[in-house]
């Protein structure tokens, strides 16, 4: 019993750790994403470490459907609208407006 338990454990901690590291495999191409569309990398820092804290794996991966030339922050925030989460649109847009006028770090 010990041996299955012991299994059980090591199987949900390995899920765990993929799990985490998926998060931040999500953000760091969130990161170069935004770096790669123009955007300082104050601001770009800023705005992953925003994101990564207030949405869940998923809605960082639904982002990704975003992949594109975006030269100005205003096209990059329209094009989060097109992905029908108002979490995510609330998120982003917080996100660009805190981090660009510097008052979010």
């Amino acid at each position: 019993m010990t041996r299955f338990l012991k299994r059980i454990l090591l199987l949900v901690g390995l899920a765990a750790v993929l799990f985490v590291g998926a998060h931040f495999y999500a953000g760091w191409r969130l990161h170069a994403a935004l770096v790669a569309n123009g955007m300082s990398d104050r601001v770009a820092s800023c705005m992953t470490k925003r994101m990564m804290k207030r949405l869940t794996l998923f809605q960082l991966v639904k982002l990704q459907k975003l992949e594109g030339d975006k030269p100005t922050l205003g096209a990059w925030i329209h094009a989060v609208k097109g992905v029908d989460d108002s979490k995510v649109i609330l998120v982003t847009t917080t996100s660009a407006a805190l981090c660009k006028s510097g008052l979010a770090h």
